[in-house]
């Protein structure tokens, strides 16, 4: 059987069995919902969705678990492109993506990747909230905080920074501090730090191993920065969230 009459065939049993895609005008709107951060919107939705209405949804697996799975990383793929359009840095929205559908691996039942699905949705929708209301940045300060996060595995100085933006040194630390309210290399730390956070919850890597990859000077002076900014030591972060939401 060729690709179109399997097409035909398919088309014909989701008629039969009143399987019917939600229009693309329907999805749009979904989309544009979480893009323009709208919270109150997608509550609405997440309780519908918890109530298992999944009229609209394809089959693309007759297993349910796997078939929620499938639209899962749809949807994720799908929120990381329309909140990227939506100003969401590309970094952040494409390793979140690349979290959740990591955590979903790990969902057991319907019910587990039901309840990640409903908490990626809002957190893509909250994040893109607060883009909406936090204050607008400049084009330098945007293209500095994109090669930040882009070269966390680095040493960076704001000499190099400068460079890279194209704008004298003295100048773009003022600014920096102007409207991140922070100086370039606080905010470098506590980006370093988000990231080892991270890495301790989700990865396997020692502290050692972290601690080189984010360009640290040495473990130690990574151990005392890391308790600087969270209170805890790298172990004791570890020890307290390490995968906590994936059980």
């Amino acid at each position: 059987m060729n690709s179109e009459s399997k097409l035909e065939r398919f088309l014909f049993e989701q008629r039969e069995n009143d399987q019917i895609h939600k229009s693309y005008e329907e999805e749009l709107e979904f989309y544009e919902m979480v893009k323009n951060g709208d919270v109150k919107a997608i509550e609405q939705y997440t309780i519908l969705y918890m109530t298992n209405d999944m009229s609209g949804f394809g089959v693309l697996s007759k297993d349910p678990l796997r078939n929620l799975v499938y639209h899962f990383i749809v949807l994720a793929a799908m929120l990381t492109r329309f909140c990227i359009e939506g100003g969401m840095s590309p970094e952040t929205s494409y390793s979140l993506s690349d979290l959740y559908i990591q955590e979903a691996d790990h969902c057991h039942n319907v019910k587990e990747i039901q309840t990640l699905h409903c908490k990626m949705v809002m957190d893509y929708t909250v994040r893109m909230q607060r883009l909406h209301t936090d204050k607008i940045f400049s084009k330098q300060i945007v293209k500095c905080n994109d090669f930040i996060g882009k070269s966390l595995h680095q040493h960076i100085t704001i000499k190099e920074l400068a460079v890279q933006i194209g704008m004298n040194e003295s100048y773009l630390s003022k600014l920096f501090i102007k409207e991140m309210g922070v100086s370039v290399s606080e905010y470098i730390r506590q980006m370093k730090i988000e990231a080892a956070s991270n890495m301790l919850k989700y990865s396997d890597y020692t502290c050692s191993e972290i601690s080189q990859y984010l360009a640290f000077s040495s473990q130690s002076h990574f151990i005392k920065v890391y308790k600087e900014h969270t209170g805890l030591t790298p172990r004791e972060y570890r020890n307290k969230y390490y995968r906590h939401n994936w059980s």
